[in-house]
């Protein structure tokens, strides 16, 4: 069985958040977000968050146990980006793009 978790709309660039969930993927869920935890980053965060998430569904929705529980996939999809500008010389603007990107994390528990 597989559960799902998404984060839409976090203010993060996804590149910052990839490697992360890269390193995620096949871990056990315990791992995964003790990996989450200790991290300094940003991206840990996030991703915690997400997969706290995902944990709370596979147990209160589908009657899973935490243990046997891995991640499957991890994934970070490009959002919608905030376009600002930068005062420059002679009048001109340069343009700034924050990005945002929505995180998903998908826990099975087969082996």
């Amino acid at each position: 069985m597989e559960i799902q978790s998404i984060s839409k709309n976090v203010r993060v660039s996804p590149t910052k958040v990839r490697d992360m969930a890269r390193r995620m993927r096949g871990m056990p869920v315990d791992q995964a977000l003790q990996m989450t935890t200790v991290s300094e980053r940003k991206a840990g965060f996030y991703l915690g968050k997400t997969l706290k998430s995902a944990i709370a569904n596979a147990e209160n929705n589908a009657d899973l146990a935490v243990e046997t529980l891995r991640v499957k996939e991890a994934r970070v999809d490009l959002g919608p980006r905030m376009k600002r500008f930068w005062p420059r010389a002679r009048g001109m603007v340069s343009r700034i793009e924050k990005k945002m990107c929505h995180v998903k994390i998908v826990l099975t528990d087969e082996q």
